[in-house]
């Protein structure tokens, strides 16, 4: 469950990034949803847990770890954005 909620997190960033912040409208809408929800998960599923931030129980919800998701996947879509506005790839 918890992949899900970093998921969509995630790509609630890259829909916020691409309508309101107009990063990257040539790369499209759904690449920045993809883009952050994986920012997300791989935030929330790697990066947490070795920052010490997981839940106690590997099913239960921590506001941490969502917060360290979110952060994942704006760097995510700040990465490829730059990548993007570098090389047009």
């Amino acid at each position: 469950m918890n992949i899900v909620i970093w998921m969509a997190c995630g790509a609630l960033l890259g829909w916020f990034a691409y309508e309101l912040l107009d990063m990257s409208p040539g790369r499209g809408q759904a690449a920045s949803l993809v883009i952050g929800g994986t920012g997300g998960v791989l935030g929330g599923k790697l990066l947490a847990p070795m920052l010490g931030i997981a839940a106690a129980t590997p099913d239960a919800f921590s506001i941490p770890s969502l917060f360290i998701a979110t952060f994942a996947a704006a760097v995510l879509l700040f990465v490829a954005n730059y990548i993007y506005n570098t090389w047009r790839i």
